[in-house]
């Protein structure tokens, strides 16, 4: 190697990269243009490797014309003069093991179009960014106290072209930025686009955990996707997966032929139900490339959070194992080393970008997932909350008659509402594998369906915890989802499926309108029961509190109505109607219940007032609460 090109060739990066301390690793591993000397550098970690060279389009895809050095600590590198953007490429492996293997380059940052497998040159830069008041506007929210309400999607198949083919992210951004502003969503979550082979995968399994997939274009396309959210002043959250990969041979699966990125331990190597390889987070360069990976979005695309799918498979040793594992030094099931990268992870990415969230999908009870590091948690922002979806999915699904006997169904959630910070999501994973749509959930006929899901959604809206909903469930599709095709849009030429959508939009709108909806999501102090023991009616009343601003939610989950039905108050005051899930816009048969009503001094479930209304079958009602002026400034415990 020349000693001119040295000097682009950092040390203090490598040393990080190798300590596991790299943030943005980005920078110099792959492939970069040096201006200075007209050339690009290849830089690939393959410390076992026996050589390594560049094959592509412009040396004739010759093992022998670009070989790559072995620099220091494991780092090879090349320099080649004369390539263009677009120019595929792969790194030519002899690996320790004797195999000879064509990969794709681990930090790429474009590939091609699946089928095929290379890497190419690209150069993410040189996109004029306009979002610079919207990221000055992030840095100072806390999503904690502000209202999250978000749109889970899958871009291929959310909109089609003619053929049946994906759409570019610059073709769907308008019309999705449009459409998500108009029905008050504040954030949209994509499932994964980071470049991978399988389209069933719907994006799980990758290969490439630095290029955007190329199904939907280059990566300037889809800085121009988040761009133009962001001009709506919509925030993009990233499905991220650092739990595990494919074992595809181009990927990262035996890298230098021996287990470099995966687990060496063959009984912790494997996902035994998925058939993917789990990353070893012991090893500090991996710890490096996934956080300079979870970087590498937030800094060149400008994400607002990112989403961590299969976190419960990471935390846990004997994760659909069948009992058979390899314990932690300390005999547990924890993996420690994972806890440890979980950590840091989320450390770095919240230190560096304030506003922006984590997301944690897990799905038991490991301790404070949301919890900050410094008080030994893993400093997630959010947690799905999963036992709601499982809880309210199961009751809906259940006979009007003998929903009395599972009554606590509805209300269990809120003995650890306030343990983590939650969204409640009814995800893409609730309409798949004869799951059912959310609205073929729904118990009774067709049109108890529909009533149904809008006292379901305007409990969800009004239950403490952010909100998510997958695409699709706004309208009530009745097929479940299939990433083959676009939603069945043709649907809202019916009216039961526009009177949802204009329903979902509603609620969208009253709960970013309303504060005692979402300021105080993590304590009592934001929710107080009304009535919760009434079983032999399936009735449910609530309070939401953000200082002296109350919303009352009253929920009937049987098809009968319900009038001259008393809600406990916990001051004298007045209620004004918000929301009635029952009326004729949004479907309902149109039972009416008082626009305006005051409470009465006539206690019951322990509380001094009450008011009377009529509550809708199968139906959901909003009023917001104003205390009597004398009132005004007690607490609801006075």
């Amino acid at each position: 190697m020349r000693d001119a090109w040295k000097k682009y060739l950092p040390e203090h990066e490598i040393y990080l990269f190798n300590t596991g301390e790299a943030q943005r690793a980005y920078d110099f591993f792959g492939c970069h243009y040096v201006e200075e000397i007209g050339m690009h550098r290849f830089c690939v970690w393959a410390p076992n490797a026996r050589a390594l060279s560049v094959v592509g389009d412009f040396n004739g895809w010759d093992v022998a014309a670009s070989p790559m050095e072995l620099y220091k600590n494991g780092v090879w590198v090349a320099f080649i003069e004369g390539l263009k953007d677009g120019e595929n490429y792969k790194y030519a492996v002899h690996g320790y093991d004797g195999s000879r293997v064509l990969k794709s380059d681990p930090f790429a940052f474009h590939c091609e179009v699946r089928p095929q497998t290379a890497s190419k040159v690209w150069d993410i830069g040189g996109y004029e960014w306009l979002d610079g008041a919207y990221m000055k506007r992030r840095v100072k929210k806390n999503p904690l106290s502000d209202a999250v309400s978000i749109y889970e999607l899958h871009i291929g198949s959310w909109r089609t072209k003619e053929g049946y083919r994906f759409v570019s992210f610059r073709e769907v951004a308008d019309e999705l930025a449009d459409y998500v502003s108009e029905m008050g969503y504040t954030h949209v979550e994509i499932m994964p686009v980071a470049e991978y082979p399988y389209d069933g995968s719907w994006g799980y399994q990758i290969t490439a955990f630095y290029a955007i997939t190329s199904r939907y274009g280059t990566p300037q396309d889809f800085m121009y996707f988040v761009d133009k959210l962001h001009s709506r002043g919509i925030g993009v959250i990233m499905d991220w997966v650092p739990g595990h990969f494919p074992k595809d041979e181009h990927g990262l699966a035996k890298f230098d032929g021996t287990h470099l990125f995966e687990h060496e331990n063959v009984l912790q190597r494997e996902h035994p139900q998925w058939g993917t390889l789990i990353f070893n987070y012991g090893r500090p360069e991996v710890v490096s490339f996934l956080v300079s990976n979870a970087m590498f979005f937030m800094d060149k695309y400008h994400v607002d959070g990112l989403r961590v799918d299969a976190v419960t498979s990471m935390l846990y040793l004997n994760y659909a194992r069948d009992g058979y594992y390899v314990p932690n030094e300390e005999g547990g099931n924890i993996d420690l080393n994972a806890v440890k990268f979980l950590k840091k992870v989320n450390s770095v990415v919240l230190t560096n970008y304030a506003g922006a969230m984590t997301i944690a999908e897990e799905s038991t009870a490991y301790p404070m997932i949301t919890k900050p590091p410094y008080d030994g948690g893993l400093g997630f922002t959010f947690k799905w909350n999963m036992g709601f979806m499982h809880d309210t999915l199961a009751y809906m699904e259940m006979d009007h008659y003998f929903r009395q006997f599972e009554h606590t169904k509805m209300s269990f959630s809120m003995y650890y509402a306030f343990t983590e910070n939650y969204i409640l999501a009814y995800s893409h994973d609730e309409v798949v594998h004869g799951k059912k749509s959310m609205i073929d959930k729904m118990f009774g006929d067709y049109w108890q369906k529909f009533a149904a899901l809008r006292t379901l959604y305007a409990f969800m809206f009004a239950h403490p915890g952010k909100k998510l909903m997958f695409m699709g469930d706004e309208f009530a599709q009745f097929i479940e989802w299939d990433f083959k095709k676009q939603l069945d849009w043709f649907l809202l030429d019916y009216d039961s499926h526009a009177g949802m959508q204009r329903y979902v939009k509603k609620l969208n709108k009253i709960y970013r309108k309303k504060s005692a909806l979402y300021e105080i999501d993590d304590s009592w102090d934001g929710f107080t029961w009304l009535n919760v023991d009434d079983r032999d009616r399936s009735v449910y009343a609530f309070m939401r509190n953000a200082g002296d601003k109350h919303v009352v939610c009253i929920v009937n989950f049987t098809p009968v109505v319900r009038e001259d039905y008393w809600v406990a108050m916990p001051a004298q005051g007045e209620l004004k109607l918000l929301l009635n899930s029952d009326g004729q816009v949004y479907g309902g048969s149109g039972v009416e219940s008082a626009k305006k009503c005051f409470t009465q001094k006539k206690g019951i479930n322990g509380f001094e007032y009450s008011a009377v209304v009529t509550v809708p079958p199968l139906g959901a009602l909003y009023y917001e609460f104003a205390a009597n002026e004398e009132e005004k400034g007690m607490t609801l415990d006075d």
